[in-house]
């Protein structure tokens, strides 16, 4: 009863598409689509309990699981594991966006907040997967939601949707792609797995002293520099950490330039240049729905692009989550304007790899935690790119450091190729929607 629902774009797609009498069917005669009843867990340790991953972080490049629920006492866990190649959809919050799950998924509890979508003939999947990525569909997802805060998606709305029939020859294309995202995908994981094994290895187990009545500090150790007083720039874990390296240099340098950018009036139209917020940089086959209008004659924009070979940092968010993530900038992520939210690191490499450099700042057990402490602030924790600077970058040798830099970025790289291909995927799936509707 919503005016909205027939006032959106979504609306008059969808019946463009159903006033046609044949050449058509709904989805839910192609896939069985459902999702698991809502979850009430039970959250234990994690030497206790099953990782579980949010909706939101699904989308991560690489998910790390904050909560860990007791299996025995979840209800109907079975169905809440997913299998590489499931389409899942999200339903609350931003809802119709697609993502396919794969090896990296495997053994983890998912949220209830994704649809989960299977394809009732395997030779539909790749086109089925197009069409949901397709931004007709997303619009016409978005004209079905409900809600008044927090925006739903129901199973009967995707049953309903009006999916396009395609020919063996285009299904079959789709359906070669969309395998080729996937094998991408267990790539980038099983890359970054072998590299984060090898650097752990190199660096050598961290041994930590912890205690029930905390830990003590020397007042010698903050009496000069930044005279950090927060104690959790001081935990035995980076400390455990730090006394491993046998040789470290400072990130400062190692690089040409740390810095960030100024804070801007963000004013969005569809005539702008492509913009990234932070959190979409971290996530598999970004959006990039927004873009910023820029002011006649302003040159300066230009300054928030970035350049293949550095690394950008998010420098706010949570310590557990967002904030310290980092990645390697490819070719795909030129001309794009990024948040001021980013660190911008661009490194020596007459010094180090970048590769390497990246490994060492984001590793989760060898790396993040001497990077994440210096973290200053409450509600909002920051980074600030003078911090990053002072970051002690472990020297494990020309040959280790290379070995290790060549994982990360032939990870990197399959990253990239697999965003492009899916990007591709979406266009091309709406072209095929608009031809049908035009179709005479």
């Amino acid at each position: 009863m919503e005016a909205e629902t027939y006032l959106s774009s979504g609306s008059g797609i969808r019946t463009a598409i159903e006033r046609r009498s044949v050449g058509w069917e709904r989805l839910g005669k192609l896939a069985r689509i459902w999702m698991p009843g809502r979850l009430k867990g039970i959250q234990v340790g994690p030497e206790h309990g099953t990782p579980f991953l949010a909706a939101t972080q699904v989308f991560d490049v690489r998910p790390i699981p904050r909560k860990w629920l007791a299996i025995a006492q979840t209800s109907d866990a079975q169905s809440r594991f997913v299998r590489p190649g499931m389409i899942l959809v999200t339903c609350s919050g931003s809802v119709g966006r697609p993502t396919l799950a794969y090896a990296i998924h495997e053994g983890l509890l998912v949220s209830h907040d994704l649809l989960r979508v299977e394809a009732l003939d395997a030779r539909n999947l790749g086109w089925l997967y197009a069409y949901l990525s397709a931004p007709q569909t997303r619009a016409i997802t978005v004209g079905a939601q409900y809600g008044h805060i927090i925006k739903h998606l129901e199973v009967e709305h995707l049953a309903n949707l009006p999916v396009p029939e395609v020919g063996d020859a285009t299904a079959a294309d789709f359906g070669q792609r969309v395998a080729r995202v996937i094998e991408l995908r267990n790539s980038v994981s099983g890359l970054w797995e072998q590299a984060d094994h090898r650097f752990a290895q190199s660096v050598g187990s961290i041994d930590v002293a912890t205690s029930v009545h905390g830990f003590t500090v020397r007042a010698d150790d903050i009496s000069s520099g930044r005279r950090r007083f927060e104690a959790s720039y001081y935990t035995p874990e980076a400390a455990a950490i730090a006394a491993r390296f046998a040789c470290w240099e400072r990130l400062g340098d190692l690089t040409q330039r740390i810095w960030w950018m100024q804070r801007f009036r963000r004013q969005y139209g569809e005539a702008g240049i492509p913009y990234m917020s932070a959190d979409e940089l971290f996530t598999v086959n970004p959006l990039r729905s927004k873009r910023i209008l820029i002011e006649p004659g302003d040159t300066d924009y230009t300054e928030y692009f970035v350049k293949a070979g550095w690394i950008v940092m998010s420098c706010s968010g949570q310590v557990y989550g967002m904030n310290g993530q980092a990645t390697l900038v490819s070719e795909s992520h030129e001309n794009v304007f990024y948040s001021h939210d980013l660190i911008r690191i661009a490194p020596d490499t007459s010094k180090i790899r970048a590769g390497y450099l990246l490994m060492t700042l984001t590793h989760r057990t060898h790396g993040r935690p001497l990077l994440i402490r210096a973290a200053y602030g409450t509600s909002i924790p920051h980074l600030d790119p003078g911090d990053v600077a002072d970051f002690p970058v472990v020297r494990l040798g020309t040959a280790a450091e290379s070995k290790i830099a060549d994982l990360v970025e032939k990870a990197t790289e399959a990253h990239a190729e697999a965003d492009l291909l899916e990007r591709a995927i979406a266009t091309d799936a709406g072209t095929n929607i608009e031809e049908f509707i035009q179709r005479r």
